[in-house]
């Protein structure tokens, strides 16, 4: 017999479980039981009244009634035309390479049929399904088919192919099931692979003892685990799927939650320095020179981060405001509040240019309290240092001096502050702009320059929560301070979308916009995807996008010729980015051509135009950072997005919904349901990857704060689990180990 814990190569043998370990990770039964069904083949009986929409992905078992070979009355060619019955449901299906096909599919045969669900004339098809032939039912007496019997095509090969080994054979007795699991597979390890190292594994598994206490699962109303492993992989009726999956799902929050109350409870225990407010301090001088007046909601969030600061452990905050709100003020003030208790701060950007932004506005918003050491400087004062990869040798030098010598009080720097070499004399908190842009080994790495047996302060920026950063915010990872409030005196933004193929006059009129501005004295942005022919090349199939370098040459000789046309791009040596980058501050460029090197953190007040060239080719989060360069002043702003999809297609929508709200929340949510939450325990930050299978931060909000309920009840109580060895073993089943590791470093 067999338990959760048991090796797969124990139970099933070296050959088999080695493919199962490269392709999934899977050394163990918990492992591979949790390898759940994506989907699930039919006999048919679910298409009954209701049908299926289309583009649904449907996998049914069907008798072919008929099959002819036709030509085709669009273009030449022949297709072969089957007709399927399943059920007594009658379903259509085309094949576009009868050739191919045609000896296969015949009349009377018994196949499972897999694609995506059409409608012609109101009935419905399926359009080149991929097949895998059964024997009929007088030739079939359940037993096991032998090897090379079994055919198939497209992606249901793949169950022919892993008949194929010697003495492998398939037991057909799977098809007579109302319900047939199909897994996420790969090309080495197929789906009817799976099936049967799993059909195996559970007819030698012990009754599983289930490591939820009984009153948990009566109250959410949720099956034993034994039942719902068992359930979910060899269902009798769509119900025991359902049931199945919500224990399922609710152990993936649980397991989570675990992770993240023991990583809580963990950061609670460390000791950071303790930084209370001074009255006399540099913090108090520069609230008393601020020349306006902080927003309620900074003043609200102000107090709330001075009071983690105060304390003896570790603050770890996110900070979100929307685009233009006064995020960077009040960290400005968090961070003299830490230099008034003998800490330096560090501030890591994502670019160079926001780097030197950021040096700049910290500079001139600290005036003489950022002259330590010169000529006209307040007693109270410090010193800010900029500390970037392409400074010259005696400016690094420099640089690296003053912070770890304490001269510094404020450090700010990109990538290179993390480098080997840098070292601070007594680091006690760190500041990360637009925190997506860093992975948390890079944030941990900087975190571990404090003194021996101190943990720095952490706090993180951001003005549109991207997915993953709503993903740990529902999760619990941070604490959350949001700005909504805009300061007084700053206008929406209006954002339209220009559709350049339907409406190239619309392009012409964005190019007269600007002229219009800058003859009323303002500036704008036209930002690009890519610097240069070969940057990001774009497929084949799609739409070429245009190129910084030669929309500016364009524009300079062309609509814009007779103003003042800048470049800036991430190519650029970092003086010449610095330098444009002065002259359009003090007004001495009319239009900056660039790329995505300003999407943040770049306060030019008088820009009022931005024209987003491919607009398409920017996720939503870019969009909305992009275009919170413009307006920042006493005049309204303009975002024009310019496309060459067609109306109606889901690129154009998307933009149109960008163009709709200037909430960054609300953008942050469409975000999310359009590219789900990503990897929320790894370090992608796309939706192309994810470590939960069942469980999705979108929709399952509530079963999300159950289990957190719940795990911190056990984590107070326990926090090794050493009492809980079933859900310390459910973790590491749910969660893989280098995964675990990235949540603690976080």
């Amino acid at each position: 017999m067999a338990t959760l814990t048991d090796r797969i190569d124990h139970l099933l043998g070296r050959k088999v479980a080695e493919p199962l370990a490269e392709a999934f990770g899977i050394e163990t039964v918990q492992d591979l039981l949790r390898h759940y069904p994506h989907r699930y083949a039919t006999q048919g009986a679910e298409l009954g009244e209701k049908e299926p929409p289309e583009g649904t992905h449907l996998t049914i078992l069907a008798t072919v009634t008929s099959a002819a070979i036709v030509s085709m009355k669009s273009r030449s060619g022949k297709m072969l035309k089957v007709v399927l019955t399943s059920d007594k449901q009658s379903v259509d299906a085309t094949f576009f390479n009868p050739q191919k096909v045609a000896h296969a599919i015949k009349p009377g045969v018994r196949a499972m049929f897999s694609g995506n669900v059409k409608y012609f004339r109101g009935k419905l098809g399926l359009t080149h399904p991929s097949y895998l032939i059964l024997p009929n039912r007088d030739e079939d007496d359940g037993s096991v088919v032998a090897a090379g019997k079994v055919r198939g095509g497209g992606a249901l090969a793949g169950m022919a192919r892993s008949a194929q080994d010697p003495g492998a054979g398939v037991d057909m007795s799977i098809f007579e099931r109302n319900l047939i699991p199909l897994y996420p597979a790969t090309r080495e390890v197929e789906s009817w692979t799976l099936l049967r190292c799993i059909r195996q594994v559970l007819d030698q598994l012990d009754e599983v003892q289930d490591p939820l206490p009984e009153e948990i699962r009566r109250e959410h109303g949720l099956i034993g685990l034994d039942e719902a492993l068992r359930s979910v992989h060899l269902p009798e009726t769509k119900d025991e799927v359902d049931r199945a999956r919500e224990r399922l799902r609710f152990d993936e929050a649980v397991a989570l939650q675990l992770v993240l109350a023991q990583r809580s409870h963990e950061v609670a225990g460390r000791v950071a320095p303790a930084c209370p407010p001074k009255p006399d301090g540099v913090a108090a001088a520069f609230e008393t020179r601020l020349p306006f007046t902080l927003t309620e909601g900074q003043h609200a969030v102000a107090e709330e981060i001075s009071a983690d600061l105060g304390r003896a452990h570790p603050m770890n905050r996110l900070l979100q405001g929307e685009v233009g709100s006064g995020k960077t003020v009040v960290a400005l003030r968090a961070m003299l509040q830490v230099i008034d208790a003998g800490y330096q701060c560090a501030l890591l950007a994502p670019t160079e240019v926001l780097a030197a932004q950021h040096a700049r506005s910290l500079r001139q918003m600290l005036g003489s309290l950022a002259l330590a050491g010169e000529l006209g400087a307040d007693e109270l004062a410090t010193r800010v240092t900029l500390l970037t990869g392409s400074m010259s040798v005696a400016a690094r030098r420099a640089a690296l001096l003053e912070a770890v010598t304490g001269d510094a009080g404020i450090v700010i720097g990109t990538h290179a502050l993390i480098q080997d070499g840098v070292e601070f004399f007594n680091l006690g908190m760190v500041v990360v702009d637009e925190q997506h842009r860093f992975g948390v080994e890079q944030r941990d790495e900087l975190r571990g320059r404090a003194r021996e047996g101190l943990s720095p302060h952490l706090l993180v920026m951001t003005a549109t929560p991207i997915p993953r950063t709503i993903a740990m915010t529902v999760l619990g990872d941070l604490e959350t301070s949001t700005l909504r409030q805009l300061p007084g005196g700053r206008s929406p933004i209006v954002s339209k979308v220009v559709p350049a193929r339907t409406q190239p006059a619309w392009v012409d009129r964005a190019w007269e916009r600007i002229r219009e501005e800058v003859a009323d004295g303002r500036q704008a942005y036209v930002v690009c995807s890519r610097i240069g022919e070969g940057d990001d090349a774009p497929d084949a199939k799609e739409q070429p996008t245009t190129a910084a370098l030669a929309l500016f040459e364009e524009l300079r000789f062309g609509p814009l010729s007779d103003l003042r046309v800048g470049l800036l791009h991430g190519r650029l040596p970092a003086d010449e980015k610095d330098a444009v980058m002065r002259d359009f501050t003090a007004g001495l460029i009319d239009v900056l051509v660039c790329t995505t090197v300003v999407e943040v953190g770049v306060d030019v007040p008088n820009a009022t135009v931005m024209v987003l060239k491919d607009a398409d080719r920017f996720g939503v989060s870019q969009l909305h950072q992009l275009r919170g360069r413009v307006g920042r002043g006493a005049h309204q702003g303009l975002c024009l997005l310019i496309t060459d999809t067609n109306p109606g297609s889901p690129p154009f929508e998307r933009l149109t919904a960008v163009a709709g709200t200037n909430d960054g929340f609300e953008l942050a949510q469409l975000d999310l349901a359009q590219r789900r939450e990503g990897d929320v325990l790894g370090a992608a930050q796309s939706g192309s990857t994810t470590t939960l299978r069942l469980l999705s931060l979108l929709d399952h909000e509530d079963v999300i704060v159950a289990a957190r309920e719940f795990s911190r009840t056990v984590i107070d109580a326990d926090p090794d689990l050493t009492r809980h060895p079933g859900l310390a073993s459910m973790v590491t089943a749910a969660i893989d180990a280098d995964r675990i590791e990235y949540l603690e470093k976080s």
